[in-house]
Formats: structure tokens, sequence, C-alpha cells
């Protein structure tokens, strides 16, 4: 049977756990929202391609 003093612990116990789920979730969403951000802005710098897919792409090695 469990006492006073071992239920308040196992409360404070898994209220702690609770708060360090939440801060990991946080940091986690964060962590996730910044390398969006980087992949968008790589993606963002990519040059078009030519309106004539055929130029730029092929070189002449026999000229």
């Amino acid at each position: 049977m469990m006492d006073v003093s071992q239920i308040t612990s196992l409360a404070t116990s898994l209220d702690s756990q609770d708060l360090s789920n939440q801060v990991n979730t946080l940091l986690l969403k964060k962590t996730l929202d910044n390398q969006q951000s980087t992949v968008t802005s790589i993606l963002e710098s990519i040059p078009p391609l030519p309106a004539n897919p055929a130029i730029g792409r092929n070189i002449n090695t026999t000229a």
C-alpha cells in the first residue's frame, strides 16, 4: 500500500516528466520550422530553367 509521500513523489515526478515532454516537443517544432525555412530558401535560390530546356544542357565536344 502506498503512503501519502509516495503518492506525492509520484505526482511530482509525472508532472516533471510532462513538462519535460512539452519542452522537448516545442524544441523539436522550432527545429523543424528552422529546417523548413532553410530548405525553402535553398529551393528559392535555384535559378529557373531556361525557356528552351535543350539550351545549356548539352556540350558540343566535336567542334
